[in-house]
């Protein structure tokens, strides 16, 4: 699918900058930084449930210790 993408004057230098550092297009460069948006997402979101169910497991536990 094509897209446009319009960035600022510093977004273009930014994205310039990271596609030169790893030697890749700022086609590349813009896909990579969403995927890794992506991954970091879903894993705060893992790491969050986990903590989660760790907190009502050992909620007495916690209670005790007076959090």
């Amino acid at each position: 699918m094509a897209m446009t993408l319009r960035l600022t004057e510093h977004d273009e230098r930014v994205l310039a900058a990271l596609a030169a550092e790893d030697g890749i297009s700022r086609q590349e460069a813009t896909i990579r930084a969403i995927h890794e948006v992506a991954a970091r997402r879903g894993h705060e979101r893992d790491v969050s449930a986990a903590s989660a169910r760790a907190r009502a497991r050992y909620a007495d536990v916690l209670d005790r210790l007076g959090r």
